[in-house]
């Protein structure tokens, strides 16, 4: 039985209006869900970068990279190792506190997780904490015991650890296939 995980897909693409959504129907008519896209200009304001997370095998993750590299307005493709890359995921939590109790037990929990007090009335605190997704699911699961009324994540981010750039070539690996 082929084992699915998360994979990461890293893409540059020419800023193009429509490119995100050919992208993102390529991974539909493929049959792949994603569970998270975040898109936006890089230093360059001609190229945008796009992180795709989504699940499958070995093979399905080589499949859909190869498919992706077909598409005349990428530029390159590249899949992220968990294991090599820093991820970043940022996560807004608008919760009820309606006690003096709530709001302090929040305020403490926003605070061990290293988070920011966005907005504070006297019914609710909206935060905001950013880390990778094993600290966000952590910090959800702790305040869910208040009411959630709101809860938005941003999708997220990737970028290999050291000098390698997406725009490095791994051995065996060419670019848009």
């Amino acid at each position: 039985m082929k084992q699915e995980k998360l994979f990461m897909v890293s893409i540059l693409v020419e800023n193009i209006a429509g490119v995100l959504s050919q992208i993102v129907r390529l991974f539909s008519r493929k049959g792949y869900n994603i569970l998270s896209v975040s898109a936006d200009v890089t230093d360059r304001p001609d190229i945008t970068r796009i992180t795709i997370v989504t699940y499958g095998d070995e093979q399905a993750a080589d499949f859909i990279l190869s498919q992706v590299r077909k598409q005349v307005l990428v530029i390159s493709a590249k899949l992220l190792d968990r294991e090599t890359c820093v991820q970043r995921e940022l996560v807004m939590v608008k919760l009820r506190c309606e006690t003096k109790e709530d709001r302090d037990e929040i305020i403490q929990i926003v605070n061990i997780f290293r988070g920011n007090i966005i907005d504070i009335n006297h019914e609710c605190l909206t935060v905001s904490v950013t880390g990778d997704l094993e600290k966000l699911e952590a910090f959800i699961r702790l305040v869910s015991q208040f009411e959630i009324m709101e809860l938005v994540r941003s999708g997220l981010v990737a970028l290999e650890r050291g000098k390698t750039t997406i725009l490095t070539e791994d051995e065996g690996d060419s670019r848009n296939g």
